[in-house]
């Protein structure tokens, strides 16, 4: 039996979307800030990564609920669906709170300890200083796309998606440069047009759920309260998710810090870097997210010998939808570059990053599918440790090369071909010889 392509679209094409969306939002900020200034944009790069980093451990725990909701979909136990939601959200507004009050107090004394430029530091603290209040809404919306991916039932992500990316786009002009009656707030205006936007994108979440949701089928929203059996249950899968998906973050933020040290312009780089590389791995994510789903799906419905197809299916389905823009990418760099600056010296120093990163998706398709299907058998565990080892190896490659980036930080990019290589020799070798189609969770 295989599993047909157009299975695989739907649910594929509106996670793709809504992460497309969100990608158009972080875009918008980044051309913002640009016009505004280097020290902006660098400053941007600094407080976005760091409330990436948090905000990841709030991703990992909806991943962990996405595999347990999408494995009791399969086995067609509806009912458990939604005190497995419940307790998550309990979760993820104690962790909202919890993150909150760290970052408020803890980030300022962290970042003057890492950023040496006085005008970074005061436009980065002046961002987290705003942006921190988005966690509350973001890490509920985490839930509810769980809960969606999860079901199988995708399209309203798209939807909610749109609304964000728009209320995101007009607050941003509004506030950054001072339009309709309010002062301009820079950098700061940025960061409280995210935050008011995952706001509106919290709300439509739960009005749609309400509204048009069998809440009944799924157990959604019956009278409750925290019940810790289930929450260990879901802490044990999810556990190992948010300490992964915390690492990733953090090895990010640790590069920009370094970055930050070698001064305005390769911090600025790196940036429009990261940036321009978000929307090919934003096609990535989006089919590694569906890839779990289903296999997760396949596994709860006692059709572990799709597995196979599954995968060989969506890697050929990104493949399909990445290399005409990597092509488009290789052709126009100056062109794709001028999205987030002005500056014809900037672009210039940033083309020899952008082919070298452009090269690495290549590897990092089959390489993050493939994990991405062990990530969807439950083995969180192993997938922690898989993951931890691509990033050991990968690091210390970069450390060997680290005296090479004051003089070309195109050479890091080099790094992301030996991080995906890892990612699936191991993944494939385990897919191939391990024990986990009668993994029960």
């Amino acid at each position: 039996m295989k599993i047909s392509y157009g299975q695989i679209w739907k649910t594929f094409y509106p996670v793709l979307f809504s992460l497309l969306i969100e990608y158009v939002i972080s875009l918008t900020d980044t051309a913002y800030l640009g016009r505004v200034g280097e020290i902006e944009l660098g400053a941007s790069a600094l407080a976005g990564n760091y409330y990436q980093t948090i905000f990841m451990l709030a991703c990992g725990f909806g991943m962990g609920v996405q595999i347990l909701i999408g494995r009791r979909n399969g086995e067609n136990r509806l009912q458990e669906i939604g005190p497995i939601f419940r307790q998550g959200i309990f979760f993820m507004i104690f962790l909202a709170a919890v993150l909150f009050i760290v970052s408020l107090y803890g980030a300022p004394p962290l970042l003057r300890k890492v950023i040496q430029a006085d005008a970074v530091y005061n436009a980065t603290n002046q961002y987290i200083r705003w942006r921190i209040y988005g966690f509350f809404f973001s890490f509920i919306s985490v839930m509810f796309r769980s809960f969606f991916i999860g079901i199988t039932q995708t399209r309203i992500l798209t939807v909610n998606s749109i609304i964000q990316v728009f209320a995101n786009a007009m607050l941003n002009y509004i506030l950054i440069f001072g339009k309709a009656g309010f002062p301009p707030l820079g950098i700061a205006g940025a960061a409280i047009a995210s935050s008011i936007s995952e706001l509106i994108a919290m709300l439509f979440f739960l009005i749609y759920t309400a509204l048009k949701v069998d809440r009944v089928r799924y157990g959604l929203f019956l009278r409750g309260k925290i019940n810790f059996g289930i929450l260990r249950h879901i802490l044990n899968i999810s556990g190992w998710t948010m300490l992964q998906s915390f690492l990733s973050a953090g090895i990010w933020l640790s590069f920009f810090v370094i970055v930050e040290r070698l001064g305005e312009r390769p911090l600025a780089v790196t940036n429009m870097i990261r940036c321009t590389s978000s929307l090919l791995f934003i096609v990535v994510s989006g089919s590694a997210l569906a890839v779990s789903s289903l296999t997760s799906n396949l596994i709860g419905a006692g059709l572990s010998r799709c597995l196979r197809s599954l995968v060989i299916r969506s890697i050929l389905m990104t493949y399909a939808f990445l290399l005409p823009i990597v092509l488009v990418m290789t052709l126009f760099p100056t062109q794709i570059l001028h999205v987030y600056t002005n500056n014809a010296e900037l672009i210039a120093a940033s083309v020899p990053s952008l082919m070298v990163m452009l090269s690495s998706y290549l590897i990092l398709v089959p390489g993050f599918l493939l994990f991405y299907a062990v990530f969807g058998t439950g083995n969180t565990r192993l997938t922690l440790m898989l993951k931890l080892s691509s990033l050991l190896v990968s690091g210390c490659y970069l450390l060997c090369l680290f005296p090479l980036l004051r003089k070309e930080i195109a050479w890091y990019w080099t790094s992301e071909h030996i991080y995906a290589l890892m990612l699936l020799s191991l993944s494939f070798l385990f897919l191939k010889y391990g024990r986990w189609q009668h993994k029960h969770i």
